[in-house]
């Protein structure tokens, strides 16, 4: 990317591609775009995790990296990045890519409890401010033909966990533990709101 030196203190970028990102943020009715982040995710989470980071620290760490690979290269702009982490007994899910691999998932939390660990960083000229969320999700005890079905329709190979929770993936759960549904999807519009209220920008 090229250096950009055109000042807009309003200039708003999600430094992402996620398409669930990108509808969270467009409800708060804010002009923005998006730019992917040039990072290694995978590096930096192989890194992290052989210097003991807890969860919450690999989680603040990419999306602090995601937030600032752009805002490097997009100096005039506020920048916010995110990151979410599926804890299951002390280890991270990825995105399954495929029916087998999200079977597997789903066969590993049904009947039991795991976390949504949601990071946000958002760069401007006043700083990085960051936050974390944090849901823990509570999914009923489910049949091989529950699954199947499950997989079938909401077809979630690109989710970590294997669901989509504002879709048919709330059949899944007995109980939901949290502060923030947005949060659940990708991107906590609740405290995200409040941080973009404190940098000037008018919501609503």
């Amino acid at each position: 990317m090229e250096k950009n030196n055109n000042a807009d203190p309003f200039r708003l970028i999600l430094a992402s591609q996620s398409p669930y990102r990108r509808e969270l943020l467009s409800r708060l009715a804010i002009p923005f775009e998006c730019l992917s982040p040039d990072i290694d995710e995978e590096q930096i989470k192989k890194q992290l995790t052989l210097q003991g980071c807890t969860m919450l620290e690999l989680a603040q760490a990419l999306a602090r990296a995601k937030c600032q690979a752009v805002a490097q290269v997009e100096t005039d702009a506020t920048v916010i990045g995110s990151d979410q982490l599926v804890e299951w007994q002390g280890r991270v899910l990825g995105k399954p890519h495929t029916m087998p691999a999200a079977k597997k998932q789903l066969q590993d939390l049904q009947g039991h409890t795991h976390r949504l660990i949601t990071a946000v960083a958002v760069q401007s000229s006043a700083g990085l401010l960051e936050f974390v969320d944090v849901t823990t999700l509570h999914m009923r005890s489910l049949t091989e033909d529950e699954i199947t079905r499950y997989l079938e329709v909401d077809r979630p190979f690109d989710c970590a966990g294997s669901y989509k929770i504002e879709e048919l993936g709330i059949g899944l759960f007995d109980k939901i533990d949290g502060q923030d549904s947005t949060a659940i999807i990708g991107l906590p519009l609740l405290e995200l709101s409040k941080t973009l209220r404190q940098l000037g920008f008018q919501i609503p």
